[in-house]
């Protein structure tokens, strides 16, 4: 068997998604994610203009050497673009790998490690009233984890809230978007969120929130100890994680778990949080870390050391990834949660899905292959529309981390 074709497909049905398609000569076909929010078309040329014409000819079966041809001898390694555009490549090959062996493919990674997925779901309110009021409807639903996010009073805007209550896009303008953040008024605030919290729903529910790399480590490790008592299921990326030593000093000083790696694309950028257990949960995604088969690398160190998995799963990634990481989900013996934002009806769509939604949890389904495919006719009707996730600013005009 080999590798007759291969194109990069990029639709915007709500928000802008790449898809590599690669094709065989005995008429399979393979589908691999390549969406890098807000750099969507570095990925789409990188694909079509570098790695495409290395794939003709090849044995899609040989993943592995194909991953290292393509690590390995572009000379420049790592970085988003590269990794993603490998990420889709990797991914399109097990799908076609199991759709030869015509079996999903959980079972070609090695067989179910449990029978669902368990997911989390996104709930936000402009205040605290409204996301306790959100958090109890995605408990309605039937999700067992949720994760809070709220506004800050005193600032206009604030990461994780949105005016759609399910479907959050925060890529959302032709030119990035500038808002105001302030540390001192969020540190204040966000306790008060999870006291109301657990005040309302109790401990059984899990409970998370995302800091979005907007904390300095001691700022990190008051919020983490501030939260303690309400039992966080985890912290999400407290600090930005160029600098991995930040961690050591936020465990230092809390208990509340950690988890971060969803900007990760390898694993030397999680390697040392990992083997310093100074994380819980490592959020690497099958999209950006080099698909299946480098992410099963992380998991497997993470293993060694504790570390359980919580892949990425906003709506920046397509169902295309989403099908893949459940795959991955239930195999892995570490896994720990799956994040899992709703896509919209016309996202679903374009890329109809074996997987399903039932009391909390995913199922991948028993089709062969990731179980995803893609309807290029309807595909066609949604075209690319530039769109720019937003840039942070203090309230003092300096520029900060979002």
């Amino acid at each position: 068997m080999k590798i007759t074709s291969a194109k990069v497909i990029v639709t915007c049905p709500g928000r802008n998604f790449v898809t590599l398609k690669v094709a065989t000569d005995e008429g399979l076909h393979g589908l691999g994610d390549a969406t890098l929010n807000g750099r969507e078309l570095a990925v789409a040329s990188y694909l079509q203009d570098h790695v495409i014409p290395c794939l003709i000819g090849r044995d899609p079966c040989q993943s592995e050497d194909i991953w290292q041809f393509l690590y390995r001898g572009c000379y420049w390694r790592r970085g988003p673009v590269t990794m993603t555009a490998i990420s889709a490549v990797d991914t399109a090959l097990w799908d076609l790998k199991a759709k030869i062996a015509n079996m999903p493919l959980y079972q070609l990674l090695g067989g179910r490690s449990r029978d669902g997925v368990m997911v989390y779901g996104h709930a936000n309110g402009e205040d605290i009233a409204q996301t306790v009021d959100e958090v109890g409807r995605y408990l309605d639903m039937g999700y067992k984890a949720v994760r809070a996010q709220s506004g800050i009073p005193g600032l206009a805007s604030t990461y994780g809230v949105g005016k759609d209550r399910l479907f959050y896009e925060p890529a959302d303008a032709g030119l990035p978007a500038e808002n105001v953040w302030s540390t001192e008024k969020y540190l204040d605030h966000i306790p008060l969120l999870f006291d109301k919290l657990r005040e309302r729903y109790g401990y059984e529910p899990h409970l998370l929130h995302d800091a979005h790399h907007r904390l300095t480590p001691v700022e990190a490790a008051r919020l983490g100890k501030s939260l303690e008592d309400y039992r966080l299921f985890w912290l999400e990326d407290p600090v930005a994680a160029e600098n991995q030593e930040g961690f050591r000093l936020i465990r230092q000083h809390t208990v509340t778990p950690l988890a971060v790696g969803e900007v990760f694309n390898t694993i030397w950028d999680c390697k040392d949080l990992i083997q310093e257990q100074l994380i819980d949960y490592i959020r690497a995604t099958v999209l950006h870390a080099g698909g299946i088969t480098h992410l099963r690398r992380i998991a497997d160190l993470a293993a060694l050391y504790h570390v359980r998995t919580g892949c990425h799963g906003a709506t920046d990634l397509s169902p295309v990834c989403m099908g893949a990481a459940l795959h991955f989900d239930t195999w892995a013996p570490n896994f720990g949660i799956q994040e899992y934002m709703r896509h919209s009806r016309e996202t679903d769509e374009v890329f109809p899905h074996a997987y399903r939604f039932r009391d909390g949890f995913l199922y991948p389904g028993e089709a062969p292959g990731h179980g995803v495919d893609i309807d290029e006719k309807l595909a066609a009707k949604f075209p690319y529309q530039r769109a720019c996730l937003p840039v942070n600013r203090l309230e003092d005009g300096t520029m900060w981390n979002w």
